[in-house]
Formats: C-alpha cells, structure tokens, sequence
C-alpha cells in the first residue's frame, strides 16, 4: 500500500512538472533560452554574411576571368602590331640596300 501510494506521489510530482506554464519557468530557464536564440540569431547572420561573401567572391572571380581575357586579346593585338612594324622595317632595310 505505501509503495502504491508513493508511486502515485511520483507519477503525479512527473506529471506535474510537465505542464509548467511559460510564466513558471525559471530564472535559468529563461537565462538557457535567451541565450539559445541568441545564439540561433548569431547563427543566421553568419550565414547570411558568409552567402554575401561567397557572392562577392564569384563576382570577383568573374571579373578576374573578364579581365584576363581582356588582356589576353590586348596582348594578342599589340604582338600583331609589333610584327606588322617588324615587317615593315624589314622591307625598308631591305628596299634601302637594293
């Protein structure tokens, strides 16, 4: 009879404790949850920065590939040139020694 008894005082203290309204909670209950949703919000803005910087960094790579390219056909065209000007001094030097 007093293990019964006792037993019913614990599942009924169990159950007790289980429906605790948000006003009852505790000052480290309240303490744990501020600081996990500040850690979630701390969480989502540096995602949020870390997205940016990813973007940036794919813009820059774009710009870099653009550029290259860019210099690359400057580079194509000045080589022409200076070869245009290497014949053409050739064919000068050879003019004058005829």
């Amino acid at each position: 009879m007093k293990t019964m008894l006792f037993g019913s005082l614990l599942v009924l203290a169990a159950l007790s404790g289980c429906s605790r309204d948000e006003s009852e909670v505790g000052p480290a209950q309240r303490a744990g949850k501020a600081l996990d949703d500040a850690g979630a919000k701390v969480s989502r803005q540096v995602d949020q920065q870390l997205q940016k910087a990813d973007r940036a960094t794919a813009e820059a790579r774009e710009k870099i590939k653009d550029a290259a390219q860019d210099a690359k056909g400057g580079l194509k065209r000045a080589t022409e040139e200076v070869g245009k000007k290497v014949e053409d001094a050739g064919e000068k030097i050879q003019k004058a020694a005829d």
